[in-house]
């Protein structure tokens, strides 16, 4: 599989197009098609990397780098970043905070959530299961 049938594969996966993932990496229309007969700058790739949420390695070898400092989910730290997703000036109810602690848990607890967790973003439950309870 070449560079860019990789990039295409990951973004439709993601639910973007390419002309998506050119547009949130910052590189002109079309340009990523150039990337079938060569392959771009490290600069551009760590972009399109960034927009697709996997490392420089895994678009380039379709492995992922093996990494001993795999962060770990803190879903506290998770339900902080989605306060925005309410309509009271990005603070969460003390039952928006456990409804969501409760969903997010349950899902990363699940096969399909450990899997997915690890294969998009280099990460694993902590200790806690995510909870952030000592």
């Amino acid at each position: 599989m070449t560079l860019f049938d990789r990039i295409k594969k990951i973004a439709k996966d993601r639910g973007y197009s390419i002309a998506e993932v050119e547009r949130r990496s910052g590189v002109s229309t079309n340009y990523m098609y150039q990337w079938k007969k060569r392959n771009p700058n490290p600069e551009t790739l760590a972009s399109v990397a960034k927009v697709l949420n996997v490392s420089v390695d895994y678009l380039l070898s379709g492995e992922e780098q093996k990494n001993e400092t795999t962060k770990k989910v803190n879903i506290e730290e998770l339900l902080d970043g989605t306060a925005m997703l309410t309509d009271r000036d990005g603070e969460l109810t003390d039952s928006d905070r456990a409804a969501l602690r409760a969903l997010i848990s349950t899902y990363l607890q699940s096969t399909e959530g450990r899997e997915r967790l690890k294969k998009y973003s280099n990460m694993e439950l902590d200790d806690n299961g995510g909870n952030g309870d000592d």
